[in-house]
């Protein structure tokens, strides 16, 4: 077999479809992930080990397939024609090689494109200050800060850097000056690249994961000298992030990092991408934005108090899960059974839901 040309096939297939994700893994036939469910490429055969192992390899310069077998597992961005790029992980299962591979849409769409809270347009119109996108692997994290930084990027004239690993969305600048540095192949780590960040005149920042205490501290940092910061976590809330910032550094950190956050985090939006009923997906959002009640709240650790300001903060921008998942049942996008799934407290939506 071609590796290379088979490759492409399936590449094709995944940008064609509109996956989110291809999937090569031994025993299985290729398979794509469509709108959040994994699909089997049914006219293709189940992969061997060595069909797995070609597909792989061939994806791989001789410099990746030498850490690749020597660690274990890779990540980086792999470029299909002009068609569409991947962020790619390939990694040994049972000794076997496989490979998750994320399609990274060639387009950065609007945050009305996105159907997005248009609230969140505020983020993009501060000058400093740490902002949050957070929410589980797959629930477009990544695309909702695209969407963020190219409004900057149309709207300010400003210096962006961002700092990923790999790089995902390739920016085409406009008014604003865009420095994208890949970890590996344009600063030997994550730290050495964070750590040069403030020598390298920034106005926006975007580190691709909070992956340490490090890359918190570096990032609170940054922040607290004038920058707008824009990160991702995988957690789950405003309040969860919060408490695992917090609760990331020693005890006798912690009181030192909680003024810290209370300093210059500005806001949170929590995401999930939830079924629509007519095909497709549609994002549920929580937001958070920081004031004075919330500063004090993350200062004397009491984030638990946090969910209720937000609940109490409509008139603010600030919107619950909840509040979102019921609007989009109202609207007929999403079914209840569904917002019910992604909503961690179904009573309180149902409450919600009574209450028109």
């Amino acid at each position: 077999m071609d590796y290379k040309q088979k490759l492409n096939e399936l590449l094709l297939a995944a940008a064609q479809q509109n996956a989110s994700d291809l999937h090569i893994a031994v025993g299985r036939q290729p398979t794509l992930r469509i709108d959040g469910i994994l699909v089997p490429l049914a006219s293709d055969p189940i992969l061997t080990p060595e069909d797995a192992q070609g597909l792989v390899l061939s994806m791989l310069n001789p410099a990746q397939k030498e850490k690749f077998l020597k660690f274990g597992d890779l990540d980086f961005s792999f470029a299909f024609e002009d068609k569409a790029r991947f962020r790619v992980n390939v990694f040994f299962q049972r000794g076997f090689m496989a490979a998750a591979l994320r399609l990274i849409p060639a387009d950065i769409k609007t945050i009305e494109e996105l159907a997005l809270p248009g609230i969140l347009r505020e983020f993009t119109r501060l000058n400093q200050g740490f902002v949050l996108m957070v929410g589980p692997a797959g629930h477009g994290k990544s695309t909702t800060l695209a969407a963020l930084i190219d409004e900057i990027n149309h709207n300010r004239t400003e210096h962006i850097i961002t700092v990923e690993d790999p790089i995902e969305y390739l920016f085409v600048q406009d008014k604003s000056i865009i420095s994208q540095r890949e970890v590996k192949s344009d600063s030997p780590s994550f730290r050495r690249a964070l750590r040069s960040l403030l020598r390298q005149d920034p106005d926006v920042v975007l580190v691709g994961e909070m992956r340490d205490q490090e890359s918190v501290a570096t990032a609170l940092t940054a922040a607290e000298t004038g920058h707008l910061i824009f990160s991702t976590l995988h957690t789950n809330s405003a309040a969860q992030t919060i408490d695992r910032i917090i609760d990331s550094f020693p005890a006798n950190q912690q009181g030192q990092i909680a003024s810290q956050l209370a300093a210059v985090l500005v806001g949170i939006v929590s995401e999930r991408l939830i079924p629509r009923i007519d095909g497709g997906r549609v994002p549920a959002c929580e937001v958070m934005f920081v004031n004075s009640a919330i500063r004090n709240l993350i200062r004397e650790r009491k984030v638990y108090q946090i969910d209720l300001v937000i609940e109490t903060s409509t008139q603010e921008g600030m919107m619950t899960l909840n509040r979102s998942l019921a609007e989009l049942v109202r609207r007929k996008e999403i079914s209840l059974e569904n917002a019910e799934l992604y909503s961690v407290n179904p009573a309180e939506l149902r409450v919600l839901l009574e209450r028109g």
